[in-house]
């Protein structure tokens, strides 16, 4: 019996026998494999020997690489491991190890245990909160090392509701040490969990506790810390009323915008939705739209980019009455100097939302002070800017009509696209399909049909091939409307290039084909395309007879049977005899492919 029950306790003690054999053996690996696999181990073991054994255990593991001990601190925060030590009443057991955890120097260990802390808050009875949880808390925030601090400052705001109003008062205390802490990564963690923190408190004491630690931490002489009370400006003016606002929050929000450091000044761009948002649209127009105007103007290139992605949003954001006047006077400078930036940044991020403004000055005013700047940034030399005026062609065509925009933008998009520099063609062609879908088949039928066209006779060859492969995009997005204009326009263009005396024409058709018999109906392609790819087979020039036949190979999918028995095969056997080596070589390849 006696040797029974020693069998059964060695059995027992074998899963906690393997861990600690992986979680000391020289291969990594093997450590975080044996990590990963703790709730089935936990779950070998029972509730009391994970209790007794494993988590004092684990507690003590804490010496090892930093992959292992990420993995420790993401198993341990799992709320289906609080069943494996005894459910909710033993949940605390699980704070031993994970505080050692946030003490780590490693700051990617140290933020997934606090994670995982935080995701216990709600695993837990307020009296263990206050039994077990709040000891810790104020251990973290007391202890010698920064670390340990750094990581209490992301704690306060998940117990603060669940604690009594005397251990809210000394989590209040707690978190002000935290922010007059002599080291600056503990400031500028308190700094980072302020808005949540604010969100949880009383407004009271938010008016008489917190904002003067958020004052004094937009002062802090480390900019990493003064960036960070952004975020909590944002949260701290969602719970005032407006003139509370505008009293504790306008001064130093106003100060940032003129920080003395470019992130500080960064962060309020990039944040200004929503502020906008938090204070309303009265103080928005006193106070945030000088701000606004300010950081469009900003010394640094990298605000003005910020800044210049914002403007279409902030002002649909502005009221609507006296909106146009705003634009107009207080931003419309800014933007024609944004327009003429030397950061082609800036002038991306301008591009971008320009447009936009369309809707929201009229018709008059666009006419009269925007469209002057779109065709600057139309003719722009970088290519993403243009790309972004042509892509939000739509904006302006709803406000000021095809008319004007054909007698104003078209004209410029024109000229680029027939400019000296074969890579200003290239672009244009690139957005012409874009571009077409922007102004409707008629307007492109109309005003860019034969330019797209013209492109297939350029001099340079990566025009001629972009130009086929734009009118295949073209076909496909007009295709309802494509059967008139193309059998009376675009086919027969195609066609007469392959009656051209100049080879690199003829061999232009083929290369058309090639594309354009993937997007039309196999009439198209049985009726029109194919007679004159078998004409070309006994064209002059070598190189246009092989490239017939690999045209006949590509268009084969749409080809009906009878027409390959007819005339393609005999037609390619002829090929196989050819005296040029080269189109024997590709007459055989097609006829394998049709065999």
């Amino acid at each position: 019996m006696a040797s029974t029950q020693d069998g059964v306790d060695e059995d027992s003690l074998y899963p906690i026998a393997v861990l600690i054999d992986e979680l000391r053996n020289e291969d990594v690996q093997l450590r975080l494999n044996s990590i990963r696999k703790l709730s089935t181990i936990a779950l070998a073991l029972g509730c009391e020997r994970t209790k007794k054994e494993l988590i004092p255990f684990l507690t003590d593991t804490i010496d090892d690489e930093d992959e292992v001990l990420h993995a420790l601190a993401e198993q341990l925060g799992d709320k289906g491991f609080v069943h494996l030590v005894g459910g909710q009443e033993y949940a605390h057991c699980l704070l031993a190890p994970l505080e050692n955890l946030a003490m780590v120097e490693e700051t990617f260990v140290r933020d997934k245990a606090v994670e995982s802390l935080r995701n216990l808050v709600s695993s837990h009875a307020i009296k263990d909160l206050q039994d077990y949880y709040i000891p810790l808390i104020k251990r973290l925030t007391t202890a010698e090392w920064f670390t340990s601090r750094t990581s209490a400052c992301g704690l306060y705001s998940v117990v603060y509701q669940k604690v009594t109003q005397h251990t809210q008062e000394e989590l209040r205390s707690h978190l002000k040490n935290l922010c007059q802490d002599d080291t600056p990564m503990v400031r500028r963690a308190a700094a980072g969990r302020l808005g949540e923190i604010a969100k949880v408190m009383d407004k009271e004491h938010v008016k008489t506790e917190l904002i003067p630690l958020f004052t004094a931490l937009a002062e802090d002489d480390q900019d990493s810390v003064r960036l960070l009370v952004i975020s909590a400006c944002v949260s701290i003016a969602s719970i005032l009323d407006k003139t509370e606002a505008e009293q504790l929050l306008m001064p130093v929000l106003s100060s940032k915008c003129k920080d003395k450091s470019w992130r500080v000044r960064y962060m309020v761009t990039d944040k200004f939705e929503e502020l906008q948002s938090a204070i309303g649209p009265v103080l928005t127009k006193k106070e945030l739209v000088p701000a606004f105007s300010n950081l469009l103007k900003d010394a640094e290139a990298e605000v003005r980019a910020a800044a210049a992605s914002k403007l279409k949003i902030f002002c649909e954001n502005l009221p609507e009455e006296g909106r146009a006047e705003i634009i107009l006077q207080q931003f419309y400078p800014c933007i024609q100097s944004l327009a003429k930036d030397t950061n082609q940044h800036v002038k991306t991020a301008l591009a971008s939302v320009i447009m936009g403004l369309s809707p929201l000055v009229g018709k008059e005013q666009t006419i009269e002070h925007l469209l002057e700047l779109y065709l600057a940034l139309l003719k722009d030399e970088c290519p993403e800017v243009r790309l972004n005026i042509i892509s939000s062609l739509e904006h302006v065509n709803k406000v000021i009509g095809i008319t004007q925009l054909s007698q104003s933008l078209l004209p410029a998009i024109v000229e680029l696209a027939n400019d000296s520099k074969w890579r200003v063609r290239m672009a244009i062609i690139e957005y012409m399909p874009l571009l077409a879908e922007q102004l409707g088949f008629e307007v492109f039928r109309e005003k860019l049909s034969t330019l797209c066209l013209s492109w297939l006779i350029d001099n340079v060859y990566s025009i001629r091939e972009a130009g086929i492969e734009n009118l295949k995009k073209l076909v496909e997005k007009f295709s309802p409307n494509f059967s008139k204009w193309g059998e009376e326009t675009l086919i027969p263009q195609v066609i007469a290039l392959a009656k051209d005396t100049n080879y690199l024409h003829r061999m232009t058709t083929l290369f058309a084909f090639n594309h354009l018999s993937l997007v039309c109906n196999p009439d198209v392609v049985n009726n029109i395309f194919l007679p004159i790819a078998i004409d070309l087979t006994s064209d002059s020039v070598a190189n246009v007879r092989f490239n017939a036949a690999i045209t006949l190979k590509k268009m084969k999918p749409k080809l009906e049977q009878a027409m390959v028995k007819s005339q393609i095969l005999p037609c390619l056997e002829k090929m196989k005899t050819d005296g040029d080596a080269d189109v024997r070589f590709f007459a055989s390849e097609s006829l394998q492919a049709f065999e």
